[in-house]
């Protein structure tokens, strides 16, 4: 009685992140259907919060906000500036730059995870043991280099070409964001066979949907990096300061005929 209750809970255990990301995913689509069947908040004349209102709040950020009714001061304590979204990339880039030097080593030195992390990575996820484990450890490597490559792209962005208003975003979604960089590392190393944590790989496959993959990543980031140039000097003047006047945009798709 005393195995099978252990046992049962440890696959309760190893459940943890599937779980984890089954609620979020849960909770957007209850946010999305809510605002749905919610009332709209009140004008921005209107003194009072309704109930609709502090999830509106919760839920906008930037310019968005400014349609949430007359916010009163007390619910202006759970503001952060917007420009504070660089914190996630550099939070990405430190934390997941350590796990892709993790499996790096693992890979291709045959050193093994530490081993508080395996035991770690052991109780939040419960990766298979099969033939196939050579296209999975490259498919894992692949995902982490992207996230970090992408990471440090999207720092450098916010950091040299982003042009961030005086916006603020709600301290949840703040939280959410930081938690959610940390979060993708290790759901992709949980599903790293053990073999590999410990650094027992005996070499990777290469299969038609990595290179697919690596040519989608390549093309995705390019196109980005454009977008997010265009949206910025919207938001300059001709003398390269910032304006705040409405402009149209031209996307970086080819214009359709």
């Amino acid at each position: 009685w005393r195995r099978r209750t252990t046992s049962v809970r440890s696959r309760a255990v190893k459940g943890m992140l599937s779980g984890l990301w089954l609620g979020l995913a849960a909770g957007f689509l209850a946010a999305l259907l809510l605002l749905q069947w919610l009332p709209p908040p009140p004008p921005p004349a209107s003194p009072s919060l309704s109930l609709a209102g502090l999830f509106h709040d919760l839920v906008r950020y930037g310019k968005t906000k400014g349609g949430c009714g007359e916010r009163p001061a007390w619910l202006q304590h759970f503001d952060v500036p917007k420009r504070w979204f660089c914190h996630f990339y550099v939070v990405a880039v430190i934390w997941n730059g350590i796990l892709l030097l993790w499996l790096i080593q693992s890979l291709f030195f045959s050193q093994p995870f530490p081993v508080w992390f395996q035991d770690w990575l052991s109780v939040l996820g419960e990766a298979s043991q099969d033939q196939n484990r050579g296209d999975k450890a490259l498919s894992a490597f692949l995902v982490c280099l992207f996230v970090w490559l992408n990471s440090c792209r999207r720092l450098w962005e916010c950091l040299r070409i982003s042009v961030f208003s005086t916006g603020v975003i709600h301290v949840v979604q703040y939280c959410f964001g930081l938690s959610y960089y940390v979060l993708v590392g290790l759901t992709v190393l949980s599903q790293v066979p053990p073999s590999v944590r410990a650094g027992r790989e005996d070499g990777l496959t290469v299969r038609w949907y990595h290179v697919l993959g690596l040519l989608m990543f390549i093309w995705a980031s390019v196109h980005q990096q454009r977008c997010l140039v265009i949206l910025a000097n919207l938001r300059k003047n001709t003398l390269g300061k910032m304006s705040t006047v409405c402009m149209v945009c031209v996307w970086d798709f080819p214009p359709l005929k």
